[in-house]
């Protein structure tokens, strides 16, 4: 059976609210400890660990026909917090941390990718690595130089490219060709 409870408190006491139908008929019964409340009803049962201690000689419970409530004589007059006192934090001892150099893994995958790479793809690679770890100067005559030559010039000297336009130079034994219009 699914039951909730509520509770409130002034400076003597706090009161819990078990709302339960019908309670008498379900035979319920109420055990209060110094630190503990214990009730019970035909398929229900709550404990709760109290937060501070009350005295049980001038606790009371009374049945209502949608409630059961209790009322709790605090000892002394503190706010409690919460109703319930919660277990104490258990201690567990974690690994240590390992730190990742990630220069060194990148540079580790860089390895391995060259290894991998071959003819093309190994001169691509040298060159996106040169552009990616490049100043922007060095950039920007790298992509000026291979645009405006069609691709046949790649340089990285900005005092060189960035003072005219770059001229197409083919391969030897090859022929540069506009496209028809």
């Amino acid at each position: 059976m699914s039951v909730r409870h509520d509770w409130y408190q002034s400076e003597t006491k706090v009161v819990i609210t078990v709302l339960l139908k019908n309670a008498i008929e379900k035979n319920y019964a109420v055990k209060i400890e110094s630190k503990k409340l214990h009730m019970t009803a035909d398929d229900y049962e709550l404990e709760i660990p109290l937060l501070h201690p009350v005295v049980v000689e001038r606790c009371s419970h009374k049945a209502f026909q949608t409630k059961v409530e209790i009322t709790l004589a605090k000892e002394t007059g503190v706010r409690w917090e919460t109703l319930e006192e919660k277990a104490a934090p258990v201690e567990v001892a974690l690994p240590k941390l390992q730190t990742k150099n990630w220069d060194q893994l990148v540079s580790e995958e860089e390895k391995i990718e060259e290894k991998e790479a071959q003819g093309e793809a190994a001169l691509n690679n040298l060159f996106k690595r040169i552009y990616s770890t490049s100043s922007p100067e060095v950039q920007k005559a790298m992509n000026k130089s291979f645009s405006e030559s069609g691709g046949t010039v790649l340089s990285t000297n900005w005092n060189e490219v960035g003072k005219e336009k770059v001229i197409v130079r083919p391969p030897n034994g090859t022929e540069f060709r506009e496209w028809e219009k």
